[in-house]
């Protein structure tokens, strides 16, 4: 840019003093008003942006407003009482500020409503989960926001078809079962949740899958096929799936403690002991849809409760609980979520039922009551027919256990020699123990006794089989007996171990094989792995402080966790073959929780499963080669590893010595030219000096 002159800058303060004064002298002011036709090329949005922001607009002030139609319509006598109602269930979704309850001539609600909240965040989430609220048969709220009118208001006469958006399909929800190796996943959680890592049980380590930290606020836990992974949060439960584990549905449910999936994945019921305290009225057990994630039914439970309160049919059409009182099994439907033929079934004195893992048939116990004996019936739902009752005398208590393929029953019978009653409280005496085995594919369903006089610590039956096996006696001698059933013929005993260390039973999903475990502080952490095919003892092993076992889904590996939930110290877990072979130890800290990620049933016939395991070694060379594939190139990778560790080592060792070299003239300088980097650079002002050591001393007699 050009310098003015001096001169010019002169004659410029010159016409500006000149101006002043004539202002001065005239008493106008100067006008700054822009010249008539002028137009600005600057918006008031560039010019005045912040303050813009800060306008009020016409919607301030009913964006928090909702209109809530489908009122019931009162009288003036009852319009406390419908507000109360009313109150009680937008309360929930935030503080409400204002309330309007037009009304006609004589008094009567006009059937809508206004509610005002004091956020809009509070306003939409209260639209969200009352929109189509029912509040009984005749009266279903259509809830809205109050500037919703404008946008209806702004809706075009003529029809434009909506612009089509590309598809995105859903992930893969079975993508961990195309490994072509089969491996297997796990789940690792440590304490509080604080990080969830997904592992895969390849060889000869596992890699892991995913991992993130505060996943969850507790534990964790796998739905019954492996399709979703359930997360606890304060606020409800989130379900994850798919390849990179994204977020497929959640549950509102606050301080959810309890859930269980029905089998076939298509419920999940939720359970919240305290409550929400902010919400009161909200039940504490839900029941939700999985894929749409909609409440379809609520209860609150009567009286002491042991989880699950819901148990379901194989097939999730059937769900049921046991009345308040002892004195009906409650059965409901789905999708229905209503009562099986609208009405409870009567069972006086019932106590404790199960469903078969494969039909539709609940087996109960009745106790006592008086000179009626106690009693254990087979009901097939839904015509209700009772297809086995048994009698039972002098019963204390009873546990149904199914075998998993169905064929089997057994029905665990403490029974006493004496009783008496103490303050309302029974108490027994002489007791021991019967099972009594239903033949569930049989003819007329005979039912086999076996009898044991010592206490039972344990009972399991093998998943795929006709085996089952006890823990019977008291410590120090504890014994492992093994039965196994057969058609038309009473259970056979086939095996007793004596004097055994173990309190659990863990056989392999896949059967033949079991875990005879000590778990707690009595049980020492005690491992022995038998293959009941010979009865063999594979291994015999421990790990200290024990406190979970758990099978892989194909029975091939074994995982014994110490988790941080039992103890403080050691806390960790260790995998083993299904031999009791030790593959891997991995030391934790805080570690709490490990699971293996369940797999579906299998789609091969029985029969196609039974032509595989017989001809199993006509299959052995291909499997061997690819172990060895799989050693060589690990082998492999583990010297190219080693190789690529030594190459930086050396790289690093000449760089310093190369370093070393160059420093050698300062240290000559800092030394007085004496070279002391070897011992014999310098030998003139070498000192010899000699040092003597007595070491012994020895005295011969001279003869």
């Amino acid at each position: 840019m050009a310098k003015k002159k001096p001169e010019d800058k002169s004659n410029q303060n010159d016409d500006n003093t000149k101006n002043e004064s004539d202002y001065s002298s005239n008493g106008e002011e100067p006008d700054f008003s822009d010249p008539e036709g002028y137009e600005d090329d600057i918006s008031d949005e560039e010019l005045l942006g912040d303050i813009l922001k800060e306008k009020p607009k016409e919607t301030d002030g009913v964006e928090s407003v909702i209109v809530v139609d489908g009122v019931p319509q009162v009288g003036p006598n009852r319009i406390d009482k419908l507000k109360s109602v009313i109150n009680k269930i937008f309360v929930k979704f935030g503080p409400i500020i204002n309330e309007f309850y037009p009304v006609n001539s004589e008094g009567h609600t006009k059937g809508y409503i206004f509610i005002e909240y004091s956020s809009p965040n509070h306003a939409a989430e209260a639209v969200k989960h009352t929109n189509n609220f029912k509040l009984d048969k005749q009266h279903t709220f259509q809830v809205n926001i109050f500037t919703d009118f404008n946008k209806y208001e702004q809706i075009p006469n003529k029809w434009e078809p909506p612009e089509p958006q590309p598809y995105q399909g859903q992930a893969d929800l079975h993508f961990y079962l195309l490994e072509p190796d089969a491996y297997d996943q796990f789940a690792v959680v440590t304490a509080q949740g604080q990080s969830v890592q997904i592992w895969q049980n390849t060889q000869p380590d596992p890699t892991i899958v995913e991992a993130r930290n505060n996943w969850g606020q507790t534990y964790i836990k796998w739905s019954p096929v492996g399709t979703f992974l359930a997360t606890f949060h304060k606020l409800g439960i989130a379900l994850w799936a798919g390849p990179s584990f994204s977020q497929y549905k959640k549950f509102s449910h606050a301080n959810v403690q309890f859930i269980d999936f029905s089998p076939c994945e298509k419920y999940i019921v939720t359970y919240s002991p305290q409550g929400d305290p902010h919400y009161p009225e909200q039940k504490r057990i839900i029941i939700w849809d999985i894929r749409t994630g909609i409440e379809k039914r609520s209860f609150n439970p009567e009286g002491p409760t042991a989880w699950p309160i819901f148990r379901w049919s194989h097939d999730d059409k059937y769900f049921a609980r046991i009345g308040q009182n002892n004195d009906a099994l409650q059965v409901y439907e789905t999708p229905s979520f209503g009562l099986l033929d609208k009405k409870s079934i009567k069972i006086n004195g019932i106590r404790d039922f199960n469903w078969s893992p494969t039909d539709n048939v609940v087996a109960y116990w009745v106790a006592e009551d008086k000179d009626v004996p106690a009693s254990v019936t087979l009901l097939e739902l839904p015509n209700r027919n009772e297809i086995r009752k048994k009698n039972l005398f002098n019963v204390a208590d009873c546990k149904i256990h199914w075998q998993k393929s169905g064929d089997y029953l057994c029905v665990k019978v403490d029974r006493y020699s004496k009783v008496r009653k103490e303050k309302n409280e029974m108490k027994y005496s002489g007791m021991y123990c019967n099972f009594e085995i239903f033949h569930m594919k049989e003819k007329q369903i005979p039912v086999d006794s076996v009898e044991c006089k010592e206490p039972i610590q344990a009972f399991a039956w093998e998943p795929v089989g006709s085996k089952f096996a006890m823990i019977h006696g008291e410590s120090p001698n504890i014994n492992v007996s093994f039965y196994e059933v057969r058609v038309g013929q009473a259970p056979i005993l086939l095996k007793k171990f004596e004097k055994r260390a173990c309190n659990h039973l863990f056989w392999s999903p896949s059967g033949q094989f079991i875990v005879l475990a000590g778990l707690g502080s009595n049980g020492g952490g005690s491992l022995e792995f038998v293959d009941t095919h010979e009865f063999l003892v594979m291994n015999t092993t421990d790990h200290y402080q024990m406190s979970d076992v758990e099978w892989d889904p194909t029975g091939r590996y074994v995982v014994t966790g110490v988790s941080f939930w039992k103890t403080k110290v050691d806390t960790g877990y260790w995998i083993w073959s299904f031999q009791g072979k030790i593959l891997k130890r991995v030391n934790l800290e805080k570690f709490a929780q490990i699971l293996w990620r369940p797999r579906p049933p299998s789609l091969l016939s029985e029969e196609k499963q039974k032509e595989i395991k017989k001809n199993l070694k006509k299959y052995y060379p291909q499997f061997e080669s690819k172990d060895r594939m799989r050693q060589s190139k690990a082998s492999k990778e583990l010297i190219e590893k080693r190789a690529a560790l030594m190459e930086k080592f050396q790289s690093y060792r000449e760089e310093r010595i190369q370093e070393y070299l160059e420093h050698k003239a300062r240290r000559l300088q800092l030394r007085n030219n004496i070279d002391t980097d070897e011992l014999d650079a310098d030998t003139e002002n070498v000192e010899e000096e000699v040092v003597e050591f007595f070491i012994k001393e020895e005295i011969i007699p001279v003869d």
